[in-house]
């Protein structure tokens, strides 16, 4: 009995981690300070930066919030994700739907708390993103053209969260962003040509429901093609250190990308251009560090 108990509270436990998206989260945290330490605030010393009471507290204030963010996109989702990713679903319904919403007000309050050490902007700011994320998981998932667009401005959100923070607008700081927006934005119509089963049946309105997948990949290989141009400037027009080996890699990975878009037919195909897209993102985080690896290992020992 109490071997059961064990098993049914571990069950639970993954099945909340999987709801919460933790890898996601946790590479959330490690780019916001990755982000603050190279590329926002590269003259302060890093012991300032990561001993930062206000950057702390808003790391976890945007952690919490995007966390309740994912289970209130899990609760309308339910019924589509049982058919899309059924496994997923499976162990995620280990969590009741009303403990869900429980952790969500809490994980939502807990949000604004942490932003209320920082000051009364951070207060309003997030709790506009958490009204966001809600009207969008709740009305705005469904509408064409729009979903995408503000899925993609959602997740790049807590990294202007930073940049505000800072007051660090310089330009290629934003054409960093650029080049992290564009890849966010093609993550969306893979994700609805990987999910087009379960939008069909729910009733989404997606860019491959209603126009079709060559459309789609159209438009995706288009966006790709646009990714380069920050790349470009990144690489030849600014001082980025040994990271123009992961922008060259990530050119490479783009032209394997579109590829490997145009032979794909079934689900697990773009399954794996989805990863692969996430892959970069990720690879791109953990990069940062070679933006000045001098000044690094000046600023660690």
């Amino acid at each position: 009995m109490a071997q059961l108990s064990k098993k049914r509270f571990l069950l639970k436990v993954l099945s909340f981690i999987s709801v919460i998206r933790g890898y996601n989260i946790l590479v959330l945290v490690i780019a916001q300070y990755l982000t603050s330490i190279f590329i926002l605030a590269p003259d302060h010393p890093m012991g300032q930066v990561l001993f930062d009471a206000n950057l702390f507290f808003m790391v976890l204030a945007t952690a919490s919030i995007v966390a309740s963010g994912y289970i209130i996109n899990n609760f309308y989702d339910s019924e589509k994700d049982l058919i899309n990713r059924p496994q997923k679903t499976m162990l995620d319904r280990f969590v009741s739907q009303r403990t869900k919403l429980s952790v969500y007000f809490i994980l939502n309050l807990a949000g604004i708390f942490f932003a209320s050490y920082i000051s009364f902007r951070a207060v309003v700011f997030f709790s506009i993103y958490i009204f966001v994320i809600w009207f969008y998981s709740h009305r705005l998932k469904k509408v064409l053209f729009l979903n995408n667009l503000l899925a993609s401005i959602i997740t790049i959100t807590p990294f202007f969260a930073v940049f505000l923070y800072y007051k660090n607008f310089d330009t290629v700081i934003l054409v960093h962003a650029t080049f992290l927006y564009l890849i966010i934005l093609m993550r969306e119509p893979v994700k609805d040509l990987e999910n087009m089963k379960g939008d069909l049946a729910q009733g989404y309105r997606t860019i491959p429901i209603v126009y079709g997948e060559s459309l789609s990949k159209i438009l995706l290989t288009f966006l790709a093609l646009l990714s380069t141009i920050p790349v470009y400037f990144l690489i030849f027009h600014f001082e980025i250190g040994k990271m123009y080996y992961f922008f060259y890699a990530a050119v490479g990975l783009l032209l394997l990308f579109v590829l490997i878009l145009y032979f794909s037919r079934a689900k697990w195909q773009y399954l794996l251009l989805h990863n692969l897209l996430k892959f970069i993102i990720v690879a791109g985080v953990f990069s940062i560090l070679l933006i000045d690896v001098d000044a690094l290992l000046s600023r660690v020992f």
